[in-house]
């Protein structure tokens, strides 16, 4: 079997993150400009490579004051750091899912993630451009990758969880 070439389609596609607030709440967001690359084959995943790199500013949680202390240098330090990569080392078939080992490079920091990935289908569009959809889902501790700014709260607990969900959805279609 070929492995094929996807391209993103970034406009039916997201890479959103959510993270503990106050111990109580979750504080969704999104980083709007990414890009890379997806060889795959269903038939061959051993054969399947994704790379990714988001820009770190291109983050937003729907309040701008809290983009803008994310992008400092308490937290992403965009201005030193300003790109978050991914590529992956290996992907494996287990039952429906696949695990997708790889690593993350962020704030200067390389750490070894796996991806728990569904492959959601495919079909022709109204264009007839073949198409493919993912889920992958992950969660990092963000003190892996240095950042470790928080706040006591007077209650008790922090103002910042430590865990971070990653969640992306991926829709792709075959190259040329």
């Amino acid at each position: 079997m070929t492995t094929h070439t996807w391209n993103f389609d970034k406009s039916h596609s997201a890479v959103g993150f959510s993270i503990k607030h106050m111990m109580f709440a979750k504080v969704r967001g999104q980083f709007t400009d990414w890009s890379g690359s997806l060889s795959y084959d269903p038939e061959n995943i051993g054969a399947a490579s994704v790379e990714a790199t988001i820009q770190i500013a291109s983050i937003d949680t729907s309040n701008e004051q809290r983009d803008g202390h994310l992008r400092s240098a308490d937290f992403f330090d965009v201005e030193k750091f300003p790109v978050m990569t991914f590529q992956s080392e290996s992907w494996k078939k287990t039952g429906d899912k696949i695990l997708v080992q790889g690593n993350l490079s962020l704030h200067g920091v390389t750490k070894a993630v796996e991806l728990h990935v569904t492959e959601n289908g495919t079909g022709i569009d109204p264009w007839g451009n073949k198409r493919i959809g993912f889920t992958a889902q992950t969660v990092i501790n963000r003190k892996d990758f240095g950042l470790g700014w928080n706040t006591a709260l007077e209650a008790g607990g922090v103002l910042v969880g430590e865990d971070v969900a990653i969640d992306i959805e991926l829709q792709a279609t075959l190259g040329a």
